[in-house]
């Protein structure tokens, strides 16, 4: 139990007590958000640059309901579908905040919300250079996430299926490839749709996952949350526990000797 107390997640220095990041998109109001974050347990929270209210005050702003010295901000380049917009925004929010720790996604078309692999790799290049600690939305191919890390991406972030979807863990598989082989946190973003397949996630052997619309357009988004936070858990510990071997042939569950 020790052991499990201490079993903290790292991304780019920073240490998470929460495995489930959670977005702050597509509720009600913010004060529904402010809700929600609470009952999930979440220490970080994305943001999306281009969407959110940061500077007008006489408009409703994120951080009169969450307070970012409590709950870690991370921006995002939700809404970019290239390098250029996506340089931007994350440059933006440098100025803005200081931030450094940052999300990027770069979308390929606004049918499918894909990522475009060959600018996300682009921007990571540049965004690496020029200091920023970058958390990488990819598609959930094993050789494009190995170019992601060996390129400096402090977290790899393979979708589960399209964004919003909630069509859950597609390739369970790829996904495993890609935990096996990286040596920075792997974090399932897009696609989960309900707490299950959070927990399929983490037994997996996933760091973490990342939730908005699962939670926001649940119709008790704070129960939801709270949900979540349950099933990231559970799917931790089923992890760290260790499964059982699967077999083909049924094995008794009483002992075999002494028998009657």
């Amino acid at each position: 139990m020790d052991k499990l107390k201490k079993d903290i997640l790292k991304v780019a220095g920073k240490s998470l007590r929460s495995r489930l990041i959670v977005g702050t998109g597509k509720y009600k109001n913010f004060s529904e958000t402010a809700k929600a974050i609470n009952a999930s347990g979440a220490d970080m929270v994305t943001v999306a640059v281009r969407r959110v209210n940061i500077l007008d005050k006489k408009k409703p702003m994120l951080t009169d309901y969450v307070n970012p010295k409590k709950i870690i901000f991370l921006p995002n380049t939700a809404g970019c579908f290239n390098s250029d917009e996506a340089l931007r925004t994350l440059r933006l929010a440098r100025e803005m905040g200081g931030w450094k720790l940052v999300k990027l996604e770069v979308l390929g078309d606004k049918k499918t919300l894909y990522p475009n692999m060959i600018e996300t790799l682009k921007s990571t290049k540049t965004l690496v250079k020029e200091g920023f600690k970058v958390m990488v939305y990819c598609t959930d191919d094993p050789l494009l996430a190995k170019k992601l890390e060996d390129s400096g991406a402090s977290a790899i972030m393979p979708l589960a299926s399209p964004i919003g979807s909630g069509l859950g863990l597609q390739n369970k598989v790829n996904i495993s490839l890609i935990i096996k082989q990286s040596k920075v946190p792997v974090i399932v973003d897009a696609g989960i749709g309900t707490a299950s397949d959070a927990t399929i996630a983490m037994e997996l052997g996933c760091d973490g996952v990342l939730i908005n619309s699962a939670i926001a357009n649940a119709k008790k988004p704070i129960l939801m949350a709270k949900a979540f936070k349950d099933a990231v858990i559970s799917g931790r510990n089923s992890y760290l526990a260790g499964r059982m071997s699967k077999n083909y042939f049924a094995t008794a569950s009483s002992p075999t000797k002494g028998l009657i």
